[in-house]
């Protein structure tokens, strides 16, 4: 959503906000502790991505080093609604479902707070400072390459 000098406000589109974001992540661009890309290239509706955080180091967690990854679901609805994010890596933090692996959108503060400015780069962002929280980052974790 943009808003113009003249005051209008501009709706940015799903596919051209999903392009944008592709675009983004494909040239490297922000953190480099997260990645995510779509599944099939060829996916014309750029409906399920893959994505991956790298376990934040240096703050004494039990994410420390580890590569974890998601997969990520575009409802049509998107940019209004946030993506749907699931782990496929295990992992057990207070705001992901132990048995499915699907983050609990209350629980995340990029999901929790929601806007269409928002993307799949600050879900991921978010769930990676949720690694190092107080809550989470002495938590035990699976046996790494467990899968849900």
């Amino acid at each position: 959503m943009q808003r113009l000098p003249s005051g209008e406000v501009v709706i940015t589109p799903r596919n051209f906000k999903l392009l944008e974001e592709l675009e983004h992540s494909e040239k490297g661009l922000g953190d480099m502790s997260i990645s995510y890309g779509l599944v099939d290239s060829s996916d014309i509706f750029m409906g399920e991505w893959n994505g991956g955080i790298l376990g934040p180091h240096g703050v004494r967690t039990q994410h420390d080093s580890r590569f974890y990854e998601l997969r990520i679901s575009i409802p049509e609805s998107y940019p209004a609604t946030p993506p749907k994010v699931r782990f496929v890596s295990k992992i057990n933090m207070n705001c992901v479902d132990s048995s499915t692996g699907e983050i609990i959108y209350a629980k995340v503060p990029a999901t929790k707070n929601w806007n269409r400015n928002m993307g799949m780069e600050q879900v991921l962002i978010s769930l990676r400072a949720e690694m190092a929280s107080a809550e989470n980052r002495r938590t035990r974790q699976p046996q790494e390459g467990s899968t849900f």
